[in-house]
């Protein structure tokens, strides 16, 4: 949605933004700002064709107080039925007007399946709100629901090294506890070529700044970006960087191309050349070794991911990830492509899954339906990643 400069922006109801971290699964999702104000990534398939806007603060605050009502009504459903059922919200739905739908929706949710603990700020950068703003937010969401546990957000690395330390600690005070950036890649000559809009050198500003404020960070790493020209400088340099920030968590998430990103084009044209699992497996290597001096929570917490058991804390688990990615080198084409097969549909969740005879035989009879072998395991693998965008 936008508005004319000097128009003031009606109030349109409760609204949520299309995605969230998968660690916030079960928090309430309350959109601050619309899309994304960079959108040119060339790796990135949300926000595209839309633009970009700040929702107005009191617009913001009405979105909390129609939770804050939901919920209320929903715990006096409670107390009267002993347990409030999805059939009985249906059926309070079904009277209810578009907005109150979306807030009731969002509410039993939170309630009933998240606990009413957490609670994650969209879409895609939060802090490029006005401090004061953000700071009024947060402010209000507490007053509303002062026994939540944990208020997090995406950010941009730029947006957040362009902060004044003491308007980031004024928004950690305010009650901003962990924020989720995408750092990608550590190498300048990556961040580039994909259109990243930010440095390597801003991605450390920016990650000690928001550790220097007293919130938790969460940095995202992409195995492939960098393609085959590039793979061990990405992963060389993302762990210099990571080395240099320290993040409380560092989180795999592996490239896919779906057709609809600008990145598919440069792929289809032989521009960008795709690394294989196999190769994404030598680069996650790499990058592991690499990373030394830091005490960060290693999390692949994502479908798209080979290794789903990929995780550990820093620096006691580095040896047995190390060993973990080794062992998957040192297998026969054969058994790497079993793997593959399984992890892809979803019937390994890591390498140890291998030692479920059931789950290879699965594995097997899949790959044989399908006419998977080692010579077109990731051209068909590779569709099936796509499935989960």
């Amino acid at each position: 949605m936008s508005v004319a400069k000097g128009e003031i922006e009606s109030y349109r109801g409760f609204e949520q933004g299309p995605i969230r971290p998968p660690s916030e699964a079960y928090s309430l999702l309350i959109r601050v700002t619309r899309n994304c104000p960079w959108n040119r990534c060339s790796f990135c398939p949300v926000y595209k064709g839309t633009k970009f806007s700040r929702r107005p603060v009191e617009h913001v605050k009405r979105d909390i107080d129609a939770v804050y009502r939901q919920v209320e009504r929903l715990r006096t459903m409670a107390h009267e039925a002993g347990r409030v059922r999805r059939s009985e919200v249906n059926r309070v739905i079904k009277d209810a007007g578009p907005d109150e739908e979306a807030a009731l929706t969002a509410a039993f949710h939170w309630l009933r399946i998240g606990g009413m603990r957490s609670v994650f700020l969209q879409d895609a950068d939060a802090l490029v709100a006005r401090p004061t703003d953000l700071v009024a937010i947060l402010s209000h969401l507490k007053k509303r629901f002062p026994a939540v546990e944990r208020v997090t957000s995406y950010s941009r690395a730029r947006t957040i090294a362009s902060r004044k330390d003491e308007d980031l600690k004024a928004i950690r005070e305010a009650g901003l506890d962990r924020i989720h950036v995408g750092l990608e890649s550590g190498s300048d000559q990556v961040l580039k070529m994909v259109k990243k809009g930010v440095t390597k050198e801003q991605q450390i500003t920016a990650g000690l700044k928001v550790k220097r404020a007293g919130m938790e960070l969460s940095e995202y790493v992409m195995p492939g970006l960098g393609g085959r020209e590039l793979s061990e400088v990405h992963a060389v340099e993302t762990a210099d960087a990571l080395n240099q920030i320290d993040p409380d968590f560092i989180r795999i998430r592996t490239l896919a191309i779906p057709s609809h990103i600008p990145l598919f084009e440069d792929w289809q044209a032989g521009r960008f050349e795709k690394c294989s699992d196999l190769m994404m497996a030598r680069e996650l290597l790499t990058f592991i070794e690499k990373l030394e001096g830091i005490t960060s929570v290693v999390k692949s917490d994502h479908i798209l991911n080979l290794f789903g058991d990929l995780e550990g804390t820093l620096p006691g688990d580095r040896e047995r990830m190390i060993e973990m990615l080794r062992t998957y080198l040192a297998m026969d084409r054969h058994r790497q492509t079993l793997y593959q097969v399984g992890r892809r549909l979803g019937m390994f969740s890591g390498i140890g899954d291998l030692e479920d005879p059931r789950r290879v035989a699965d594995a097997q009879r899949a790959a044989d339906a399908l006419g998977i072998t080692p010579d077109n395991a990731d051209e068909i693998t590779e569709e099936l990643m796509t499935r989960y965008l």
